[in-house]
């Protein structure tokens, strides 16, 4: 059995270059949330929630998404054929934490819109990478003749 062949190499740098800007973030997030004493972002914020401080959602954040990040970065720069899919899994942790974060505090910040597109990034380079790519790109498929039984 032969290898899987590697992404291009322009979604492979691609997916790299996303996938440690959303770790740095991911991490630089986590220090400031617990460490930081939640960036001063009002208590109101999460008032009502689950959570009584910003600690917990600061080690969500670099437990989950971090860590997805992470794990991707890994299996990318060891040529597992797994980091595709877990660049695209990456990529969708990225979204529903920005989602979950906008549902929990109902508030929308612009660098929500810039994690977001990120995560969509991601996913979309991610599923390119794993072959959703048509070759050529416009080929029709031929009609099949109706099947005598």
């Amino acid at each position: 059995m032969k290898p899987a062949p590697l992404p291009p190499r322009p979604l492979r740098i691609g997916l790299s270059v996303v996938a440690w800007f959303n770790l740095l973030s991911a991490l630089l997030g986590m220090a400031g949330l617990t460490a930081g004493g939640g960036f001063g972002l009002p208590p109101e914020w999460i008032e009502g929630t689950v959570f009584a401080s910003y600690f917990w959602p600061g080690i969500i954040l670099g437990i989950i998404v971090g860590g997805s990040q992470a794990l991707t970065l890994v299996a990318h720069f060891r040529r597992y054929t797994l980091a595709w899919g877990l660049h695209a899994a990456a990529g969708l942790i990225m979204m529903i934490w920005v989602f979950v974060e906008i549902a929990i505090i109902l508030v929308w910040s612009p660098l929500h819109g810039i994690y977001f597109a990120t995560g969509i990034i991601q996913t979309t380079l991610a599923v390119l990478a794993l072959g959703a790519w048509p070759h050529p790109f416009l080929q029709r498929t031929p009609k099949q003749p109706p099947s005598s039984s």
